[in-house]
């Protein structure tokens, strides 16, 4: 019975007699975004200025928190598996070619789309032939045919893109010139955070956690004790360069409060596969996931309790700018978003 507590404290987040989690006043609700294409990310620069995306090269965008949105125009149609802006002008695509399109051997799966106005015009960015350097034809192969599924950027420019068979790139120069990085890993990667120019953490299958303090040059690895290796890890979140959480299959949550030397696992009630996590705290969170699954944690994670999304359908990505405002979206199409009343 100590345990659960043993791990909250260890978290710093609860007190030592469990309390009942902290009732929402916010609510969920369903957006209209003109599509029924399964978005599979969305990202906000602030409460009204926002972009989702996913198959089939769509591209969205909103001006009033998701009241509206409109379709950007692209010149491709491969999916889009990820979307990051840095402000309201500047902003990356991770996208996935079609298999049955690529030419030649030669031809990476997967792309970025860079834009400078906007999202009016979108130009490519070759990353996958970035080869580690006095890299071997196998890796180089292993370059092209790695998929990216996501990218994250630091304020500083600096950025990483990553994916299938522990794939790492990174660019020093805000996207103008990409390199290979050594990964100690060959597990899919699926999700990550960085908190500045340096310290950054990535997940992904195999119950893997690598994490760097130094851009990505070196890579340790976390050790879970007692963990399925069989679990997945999706999507990860940090508030700081201590505190931080991670989940993915079957309902996984844990969490970390030294930088991810040691990770305490939490009870979040579902066994549902979540596929994103954000807290704008270290108090406050929320995870998504299948079957139209949203938790939401008030006391770092000591407790989650289930809401209600309005729809039954996978949620792959969920973003929040603040605590009264977030959005997740998934197949068919769909938005949901959070306001607190």
């Amino acid at each position: 019975m100590m345990k659960p507590v043993l791990n909250a404290v260890c978290c710093g987040l609860l007190c030592l007699v469990a309390t009942a989690a902290v009732a929402q006043t916010g609510t969920w609700a369903k957006q209209k975004p003109g599509t029924m294409t399964r978005l599979h990310s969305v990202y906000f620069i602030n409460q009204n200025r926002g972009w989702a995306a996913g198959g089939k090269g769509t591209v969205l965008s909103t001006e009033d928190g998701g009241k509206t949105w409109r379709v950007i125009s692209t010149s491709f149609d491969d999916v889009v598996r990820d979307v990051f802006f840095s402000d309201e002008q500047n902003g990356w695509l991770v996208c996935e070619a079609n298999p049955y399109r690529l030419k030649t051997k030669e031809d990476p799966r997967a792309y970025l789309m860079r834009t400078t106005d906007g999202g009016n015009k979108w130009t490519r960015v070759e990353v996958a032939r970035a080869e580690l350097k006095g890299a071997t034809e196998q890796q180089h192969v292993a370059s092209v045919d790695a998929v990216l599924v996501r990218a994250v950027f630091s304020p500083g420019g600096h950025g990483w893109t990553f994916g299938e068979a522990g794939a790492i790139f990174a660019t020093r120069d805000a996207g103008e010139t990409w390199i290979r990085l050594p990964s100690p890993t060959r597990h899919l990667l699926l999700g990550g955070a960085f908190v500045d120019d340096d310290r950054g953490w990535v997940v992904g299958a195999g119950a893997t956690i690598v994490q760097t303090s130094d851009g990505g040059e070196t890579w340790y690895q976390s050790t879970l004790a007692n963990i399925d290796k069989s679990i997945r890890f999706t999507a990860t979140t940090f508030v700081d360069n201590r505190t931080g959480w991670v989940v993915g299959s079957a309902g996984t949550v844990y969490c970390t409060t030294n930088g991810g030397r040691t990770w305490q696992k939490q009870e979040s009630g579902v066994d549902v596969d979540l596929f994103d996590v954000k807290f704008v705290d270290a108090q406050e969170g929320w995870a998504v996931g299948a079957e139209g699954t949203i938790i939401h944690t008030a006391d770092g994670g000591g407790h989650w309790t289930t809401e209600r999304s309005g729809t039954p359908h996978p949620l792959e990505r969920v973003f929040f700018t603040d605590k009264a405002h977030g959005w997740a979206v998934g197949f068919g199409g769909t938005v949901v978003a959070y306001s607190k009343l």
